[in-house]
């Protein structure tokens, strides 16, 4: 009489966790190279430049110390990381078509990072949150889509304002002009409403809670 299969399940665990560790350290991966651009964007482009790589690493070590899904955290650390290379190569005028592309992925990724970082402090509630009253239709998948969205045209708008500071105070090779900050803002706003749409159907923030402190 032949012996039972073994169950799959143990077999299955050990592969996501394998695949979890793969992109955990593609992730590590990209905060070094981000910190490296910190180093050379530094000595090669001036402090300005630095300042941006800086900027990229502290958010690639943010979404690491939130917990961020895998998928989010590489997606977003490369993309930062790219666009900061765009910027500092002037990329962006080379190819115009470049600094819309990076203003809608890089605005989506930084909503969903952003709402993450709100339940982490419970300040929203996580997308997945059971209804408390059964009595009332809540819809949590929805109200975490309102919210990303929401908050990734603000932060898309608070970005063209950094713009246009940096420009007139700091750097005159940052663009700025009105077709730039309109064009600019209407391609955030549909990043983050592409965001909102992947986080109500639990595409990027598959399964979040907030911090117990414990």
């Amino acid at each position: 009489m032949p012996y039972p299969l073994a169950p799959a399940e143990p077999r299955l665990r050990v592969q996501r966790r394998a695949r979890h560790r793969r992109v955990l350290v593609a992730g590590d991966a990209v905060r070094v190279a981000a910190l490296a651009s910190v180093v050379v964007g530094t000595a090669g482009f001036g402090p300005v430049v630095g300042a941006v790589f800086f900027l990229v690493l502290g958010g690639a070590m943010l979404a690491r110390a939130l917990g961020a899904p895998r998928t989010l955290d590489v997606a977003f650390g490369v993309t930062t990381l790219l666009a900061a290379w765009a910027a500092a190569l002037d990329w962006y005028r080379a190819l115009g078509w470049l600094d819309l592309a990076v203003h809608l992925v890089a605005t989506g990724l930084i909503a969903a990072l952003a709402h993450l970082t709100l339940v982490r402090l419970g300040v929203a509630p996580p997308p997945d949150a059971a209804a408390a009253d059964r009595s009332q239709r809540h819809r949590p998948r929805l109200g975490a889509g309102v919210v990303t969205s929401a908050v990734g045209v603000a932060l898309a708008t608070l970005w063209e304002l950094g713009e246009w500071f940096g420009n007139t105070v700091l750097d005159d090779r940052i663009q700025v002009g009105y077709t730039d900050t309109v064009s600019d803002l209407a391609a955030g706003a549909v990043g983050a409403v592409v965001a909102g749409v992947l986080v109500a159907r639990g595409a990027l923030l598959p399964r979040v809670r907030r911090w117990t402190g414990s």
